[in-house]
């Protein structure tokens, strides 16, 4: 099982499929400080195991779609994607500078 190329070409499919609609649906899912820790923390793993087994399959010589070529570019993919996964979507505004709901607001105030 641990050298069948299409047991591992499956597995890599499916954690590559989580990762990308966890990837999808973060913002949806980040709701609360906590909630977001949660999320970013699952998508790290998906895409470590999605990194792990896509290495698996380039190193017994297995194929992604029918290409030989495919899992080691995806595995950096997959490597990068856990890194950025951990940036904080909520941040903080450095800025401070206008944006159209607050120029709206002073343009509604400056005409009453």
């Amino acid at each position: 099982m641990l050298d069948d190329a299409g047991f591992v070409e499956d597995l890599s499919q499916v954690l590559c499929g989580i990762a990308f609609l966890l990837w999808m649906m973060v913002a949806t899912l980040s709701r609360t400080d906590r909630s977001e820790d949660i999320v970013q923390s699952v998508m790290v793993v998906v895409c470590l195991g999605a990194t792990l087994s896509l290495a698996w399959l380039a190193w017994i010589g297995g194929s992604m779609w029918g290409s030989t070529f495919l899992p080691k570019p995806l595995a950096v993919l997959s490597l990068v994607f856990a890194i950025v996964s951990r940036i904080n979507i909520k941040g903080r505004n450095i800025s401070y500078g206008a944006n159209p709901h607050s120029i709206r607001r002073m343009n509604e105030e400056s005409e009453e």
